[in-house]
């Protein structure tokens, strides 16, 4: 296996950090600034984007630097899963970055849905604006009523009627629903009760603004709303959409999911080892910047084997997330299973120690909104549940393992 940068990679990666450099590092602070004080609050409705969003996702079109993500030539750059992971781990140092590329999730994990399963239609009313960063989109999974780490308790329905599904349910932890120009979600639910449990939901493309959706709150985590992005909690009562809307067909869902969360679950990782390498740079800046007790702080108090600590962890999970990308790219989803589900459980915990380790070299300062690993300990929290909880991955290695034996 091989994980070094071909030439194609080495050039778009040159290319992506002096754009960062130039375009988003600088303005880093004035946009967590920005975000903070005009939209962190319930009141999602009037939640803004920083006023240079959409000037700065232009010109990284016009460098060639959008839809990174998507492995086609003409929409994108035609990356594989491994090329594609190093510009995720930068992307991922800056939390507002992924959208100037549109690269941000769940917009990636719903255009990969719509460009490998979606019919012509479909792509030419949803996909093509999204992929040019017009609208926004969610993705409706998680629902509160039920436990959701076993997805098939899902229990929104979707329900034929003539020619359109009738929907019924609650979502939340809604990824994206408070952004302003959130234009539809992907749909999960129950279709067809008399399947086998893997063949009895679909996935649904339902326009935000259908009668019948009610969007109850935005969520906040750690009593910060993440705007303007948001994780809010819809309600459908008998919503109506045409049968068109149905993505490859009913009872495909699972089917369809298994193909959305390979790739995803490479992109979330790498932007959390970018997270990490940013708060492992912040804290050893941090470390020689403080003197306390006649010492710089990184001397004092075994810091410096946390350093080792997490740079060895740094690499040992970046290497195990491009060797789940490599067997996705060369074997497919399915033969890279115990990957996928270790590297959800081994790099959220990674991140989630790194980012304590610097936030206690930062003392007070590292708590407040003047650096950024209050929101990155927020996010690695959240990650260790977001694409399921590390227990249920675990389960997937060991049922994984014991298969070997039997």
């Amino acid at each position: 296996m091989d994980f070094s940068h071909n030439d194609k990679t080495k050039a778009l990666l040159e290319k992506l950090d002096n754009f960062i450099a130039e375009h988003i590092a600088p303005i880093e602070n004035e946009v967590y600034d920005f975000h903070h004080k005009e939209n962190n609050h319930g009141d999602w409705k009037n939640w803004k984007l920083h006023p240079g969003t959409e000037a700065l996702k232009a010109k990284a079109r016009e460098a060639g630097l959008a839809n990174l993500f998507l492995p086609d030539a003409e929409l994108g750059q035609g990356l594989t899963t491994l090329e594609y992971a190093p510009m995720a781990e930068r992307m991922g140092k800056y939390l507002f970055a992924p959208e100037i590329f549109n690269c941000n999730a769940p917009d990636t994990g719903n255009m990969e849905v719509l460009y490998h399963f979606g019919s012509d239609a479909q792509k030419e009313k949803w996909l093509t604006p999204l992929l040019a960063g017009e609208i926004r989109s969610v993705f409706g999974m998680t629902e509160p009523d039920v436990a959701s780490s076993d997805a098939t308790n899902m229990a929104a329905t979707i329900i034929e009627d003539g020619d359109d599904v009738v929907i019924n349910g609650k979502k939340w932890w809604s990824t994206g629903l408070g952004h302003p120009n959130a234009a539809f979600t992907i749909f999960m639910g129950l279709s067809n009760p008399d399947n086998d449990k893997h063949s009895r939901h679909s996935m649904v493309i339902v326009p935000l603004d259908t009668p019948g959706i009610t969007i109850k709150r935005m969520l906040d985590a750690y009593g910060d709303y993440d705007a303007p992005y948001g994780h809010g909690e819809m309600h459908f009562d008998n919503v109506r959409v045409s049968k068109d809307n149905i993505i490859m067909g009913l009872g495909k869902g699972f089917a369809i999911a298994q193909g959305r969360l390979g790739p995803g679950r490479i992109h979330h990782c790498m932007r959390a080892i970018g997270m990490a390498e940013k708060a492992l740079e912040l804290a050893l800046k941090r470390g020689h910047e403080r003197v306390a007790f006649g010492k710089p702080i990184i001397r004092l108090g075994g810091n410096l084997e946390r350093v080792a600590d997490a740079r060895m962890a740094i690499e040992q999970a970046r290497l195990l997330t491009l060797h789940a990308a490599w067997k996705i790219d060369n074997l497919g989803v399915k033969h890279a299973m115990t990957e996928i589900s270790a590297i959800k459980v081994v790099v959220p915990n990674m991140l989630q120690n790194v980012v304590d380790m610097a936030l206690q070299i930062h003392g007070g300062a590292g708590m407040c909104s003047d650096f950024p690993l209050a929101r990155f300990a927020a996010g690695a929290r959240a990650l260790r549940l977001a694409d399921g909880p590390d227990e249920v991955h675990k389960g997937m290695v060991s049922r994984l393992e014991l298969k070997k034996y039997q």
